[in-house]
């Protein structure tokens, strides 16, 4: 592992910059301290620091020892946590109640800073980087609304990157793709109106609850049954809401859930089928059902030469035989994908450890905490990037 030692020599003070964060988690758009921690820490480093997008965004714009080359990347970190109690009883456990950052989103933005301070310091390269910090990963489209409101207009980047931690691989390593790489994630919301009645008279109404049931089952039609095997699909239904007492048959049930698609033409046969399917069940029992279905972020696809680029820089950081070329895609979403609409780019996912060890608890856990053993790592693949990519300085 070929780590860059003037990063290693501040790792420390990344790690505290972490476990600040993590301390302090906060939620979709309401960043504020984050977002006045990463501001403060740029500025500190001499680069150039601009704030606005998407309500708390930040992004700090580096120029190298020269820049006659007009050349720029894109470098993208996320900020946000998630409305998760945190169980951990370590120091540096949440200290806001009911929000944690349970998917390493305090470790992105340390490692981002981390190459920020490096490049800041040496600048061995001719052109321009974007640190980009956004907000609002987490199901609220953060991504979208800083490329809605003009982030490459503002800064033009010819290409975008970004990597997220992965538990579950060996710390350290690096797996990705090219093509689709991560899912498209839509959700939907059934409304069930049936005709509420004493529970001990059943036949005097109609009822949402146990049409609800069968149509939690029927949706499982739709990945088993009406989709192409090799064709990767996931329906989950995740909520389901109804009643209030005992002795009552309430009037309306609601079904929550999610979808995970690679195709675009999947997508819109799976809401068709969800609409057919839930009417056709509603229909039977004498209910009736309104659908609300909504398309949140698009599949995630890395190009071609820019994965390679992310390999080859890999490679570099953590040795070839520790970079995985063609990693299975994922079911999970990232609304990184917007950006990688706009421009060309590559998403990596960084090990964070394995199961029992440190760092191998899954994402979205309560007990989950960003592995820090690798912030060196992730900071060294990102500041080796821009060096590898922009023209050395001359």
């Amino acid at each position: 592992m070929a780590v860059i030692n003037r990063i290693a020599e501040f790792h420390e003070e990344i790690k505290g910059w972490r476990r600040d964060l993590h301390a302090h988690p906060e939620t979709a758009f309401e960043e504020l301290r984050t977002s006045d921690f990463v501001a403060e820490k740029l500025a500190e480093f001499g680069i150039e620091v601009h704030r606005g997008l998407a309500t708390t965004g930040v992004v700090g714009v580096l120029d190298g020892t020269t820049n006659k080359s007009g050349r720029a990347i894109g470098l993208r970190a996320d900020m946000d946590a998630l409305h998760i109690h945190e169980l951990n009883e370590f120091d540096h456990r949440s200290q806001n109640e009911g929000k944690m950052h349970a998917c390493g989103h305090d470790g992105h933005t340390a490692m981002l800073l981390g190459a920020a301070k490096y490049l800041a310091e040496t600048r061995n390269f001719d052109g321009r980087i974007a640190f980009i910090f956004q907000p609002a990963e987490e199901n609220e489209g953060g991504g979208r609304v800083m490329v809605e409101e003009g982030l490459f207009e503002k800064f033009p980047v010819e290409a975008v990157y970004g990597l997220h931690n992965m538990p579950g691989r060996e710390a350290g390593t690096v797996g990705l793709r090219a093509g689709p790489a991560m899912a498209a994630f839509d959700i939907f919301e059934i409304t069930i109106t049936g005709k509420g009645a004493h529970a001990a008279m059943p036949h005097l109404g109609v009822d949402p609850v146990v049409t609800g049931a069968q149509l939690v089952s029927a949706l499982q039609t739709i990945a088993s049954r009406r989709s192409d095997p090799l064709d990767p699909v996931v329906l989950s239904v995740t909520q389901f809401h109804a009643g209030d007492t005992w002795n009552v048959i309430p009037e309306t049930a609601v079904i929550r859930g999610t979808v995970r698609t690679f195709r675009k033409e999947t997508q819109s046969q799976i809401e068709e089928d969800i609409a057919r399917i839930g009417e056709s069940v509603c229909a039977a029992q004498g209910a009736t059902m309104a659908l609300r279905y909504e398309r949140r972020y698009p599949a995630l696809v890395n190009s071609e030469a820019e994965t390679g680029i992310a390999a080859a820089v890999a490679a570099k950081v953590v040795g070839a035989e520790n970079v995985e070329i063609g990693a299975e895609q994922l079911m999970g979403s990232e609304d990184f994908a917007y950006m990688l609409e706009e421009k060309p780019g590559c998403y990596i996912w960084l090990g964070n450890g394995t199961e029992g060890g440190p760092g191998g608890c899954s994402v979205h856990n309560p007990h989950y905490d960003f592995n820090d053993e690798v912030a060196v790592v992730g900071a060294s693949y990102w500041a080796t990037l821009a060096e590898s990519t922009l023209p050395k300085a001359g």
